[in-house]
């Protein structure tokens, strides 16, 4: 992907400069435990990492060049996702696209949707309207996840961001009202219709931007495709020692998110990502 030199998004509040901290008594066993439960079983473990490091004192920390690096690569992402979006906004929809606010952090934050962590992953906050990213987890996503790649990190951020598309198209608040009403096993089944949605708008976001920029590389759909595969409930499961339990899934399949993704992709249509209609998923 060609990104160096680009034009970035104004729309970043970068956190970078503050981190939680506090008396470390977790250790780093414990630490590790914790992470990797949060990250497995999709836990908001930020409470136990602020309670554990001593009340989450605020301190100044300087950016690393690797920090720096990932910051601009993130906000050259968010202005494509920009652009595109808003064209595909005044084509397909009619109406005019109101961009998000993305959050650089590192370690822990806070936000409307409760504390935010290396062991949450990226996520999109309906009640601010922000997708919130500590880049750390494209490391994460790289050395223990095997999806490395400028374009796998591309298509983290184009996911979220498509969470947000889903919310001002009025998707994504109508699915949570339902998932709220229903058993613990529907709303997961809710859930994964509303990321597999995100995957195909990622799809769509991806074409798009090698029609308009032309900054796509070989291999770069491959990275995605692969990122895609990673990050399914069933990989992720097996990966964590755990049989696969489709009730417990809440993302989809790789199967399903390749697929999906793929159909994006290929259409470069909002309106083939109906995953709420689609009998079969």
């Amino acid at each position: 992907m060609k990104w160096q030199g680009r034009r970035g998004s104004r729309n970043i509040e970068d956190r970078r400069g503050r981190t939680m901290t506090g008396g470390g008594s977790i250790g780093l066993v414990g630490l590790l435990i914790i992470l990797g439960l949060g990250y497995f079983f999709g836990i908001d473990v930020t409470p136990l990492l602020q309670g554990g490091v001593g009340g989450g004192q605020v301190v100044e920390t300087e950016l690393t060049e690797a920090d720096r690096r990932a910051g601009e690569f993130v906000s050259v992402t968010l202005a494509d996702t920009e652009e595109v979006w808003d064209d595909i906004f005044r084509r397909q929809v009619g109406e005019t696209y109101n961009p998000p606010t993305l959050v650089l952090y590192k370690g822990v934050t806070q936000s409307p949707c409760g504390g935010a962590s290396g062991a949450t992953g990226p996520f999109y906050c309906p009640g601010d309207k922000k997708v919130y990213l500590d880049t750390g987890f494209f490391t994460t996503l790289e050395r223990r996840m095997g999806a490395g790649g400028d374009f796998a990190a591309a298509y983290v951020v184009a996911h979220e961001v498509a969470h947000h598309v889903q919310d001002e198209l009025g998707i994504l608040g109508q699915a949570n009202r339902v998932r709220a009403q229903s058993s613990e096993a529907d709303s997961n089944a809710i859930s994964v219709r509303i990321e597999l949605q995100a995957d195909c708008y990622s799809g769509v976001w991806a074409r798009a931007v090698q029609s308009k920029f032309g900054t796509l590389e070989r291999g770069d759909i491959a990275e995605a495709m692969n990122a895609a595969k990673q990050i399914g409930d069933d990989t992720l499961q097996r990966n964590s020692g755990r049989i696969p339990q489709p009730h417990t899934f809440t993302h989809g399949t790789s199967e399903q998110r390749q697929r999906w993704f793929a159909t994006g992709y290929e259409t470069g249509d909002i309106r083939a990502c109906d995953t709420f209609g689609a009998r079969q998923l």
